[in-house]
């Protein structure tokens, strides 16, 4: 018999207490606020389209969920109000310091909140769950213009291929040819991430329309997706949307994102009918958000990756 060396936990027994407190006070905050927990199933007959994200797949030609956006909606569309699961999904292929194929995903949704309404909540929510560690951090938004503009002196909106490939050739990151759209996800990623402020709370808002994902858009010029995403330091933590109702234009963007897939040579996956559906019965007007539970435990427990609070990170699964 061959023994492992990898049965022990590469989190300490305090930050698995970090942990098991992290989980109380995020329930306790929603409990307090009256947003009802729910569950929702892991596997799924429908994956997950986005051409960025990859499922993982069941022996029995189903899906684990990559989150649980589209059974929630189900829920809020059949009436169930302001919602939230704390709960594990999956995504094929994420390892590294900031990944793990399995983590912890927060998910929630507030009716009648706009997404700047709900950006509010979700710094308060850090607040409250950082076991003071981010009471003295500050909370700054600016719009994905404005952080375009201030950290390369760019407007993404206007900007063509050859000066964003320009902007990362001066900073010292090469890539092959890229169209525009993954031009900015580079630089967002590889430039300005790792710049941003430390103990600080930055939210991003007002993206361009083709990195709408599930957020509705808004008839600006140029379009103007009404997404948010939230940076603790330089992690990212959080992704909100003023969520998309139109049963139409979701079918559209799934349909465009199986295109993309399959350009991409990677799965194209059946469409979620069940969702679609519930979009077609009618989602009320709502701001969602998900949020990485163990990103957010790293921060508190000032860890330098995943793998150091969690239990049995993949490699010793």
């Amino acid at each position: 018999m061959t023994l492992s060396g990898n049965w022990q936990p590469t989190a300490s027994t305090a930050r698995l207490k970090a942990r098991a407190r992290l989980l109380r006070d995020i329930r306790e905050y929603f409990s307090a606020r009256s947003v009802l927990e729910v569950e929702t199933p892991l596997i799924s007959r429908a994956g997950n389209t986005d051409p960025e994200i990859q499922s993982i797949r069941t022996d029995d030609e189903d899906y684990l969920r990559t989150s649980p956006e589209f059974a929630m909606k189900r829920l809020l569309a059949a009436g169930s109000g302001d919602i939230y699961e704390l709960g594990r999904v999956f995504r094929a292929s994420e390892t590294g310091r900031h990944h793990n194929p399995e983590f912890t995903l927060l998910e929630w949704y507030r009716l009648d909140y706009n997404y700047h309404r709900l950006m509010d909540e979700v710094a308060e929510l850090v607040v409250h769950c950082g076991q003071g560690k981010f009471d003295q951090w500050s909370a700054h938004r600016l719009s994905y213009r404005e952080l375009f503009e201030t950290y390369l002196g760019l407007d993404p909106f206007t900007a063509n291929v050859d000066e964003l490939s320009s902007a990362a050739k001066s900073h010292g990151v090469n890539a092959i040819e890229l169209g525009h759209t993954q031009w900015l996800d580079l630089l967002t990623s590889h430039v300005i991430q790792p710049a941003l402020p430390a103990q600080t709370l930055t939210f991003v808002y007002d993206y361009p329309a083709d990195q709408a994902a599930l957020a509705r858009i808004r008839a600006d010029a140029p379009p103007i997706a009404e997404r948010f995403e939230l940076y603790l330091g330089n992690i990212e933590l959080a992704n909100g949307y003023q969520e998309l109702s139109d049963p139409v234009e979701q079918r559209r963007r799934f349909e465009s994102e199986n295109l993309q897939r399959d350009r991409k040579a990677v799965p194209v996956y059946t469409l979620d009918e069940n969702l679609l559906a519930a979009l077609d019965h009618g989602l009320p007007e709502c701001a969602g958000v998900a949020l990485g539970v163990d990103r957010l435990l790293m921060a508190i427990c000032n860890a330098d990756t995943l793998r150091e609070v969690m239990a049995f990170p993949y490699s010793h699964a």
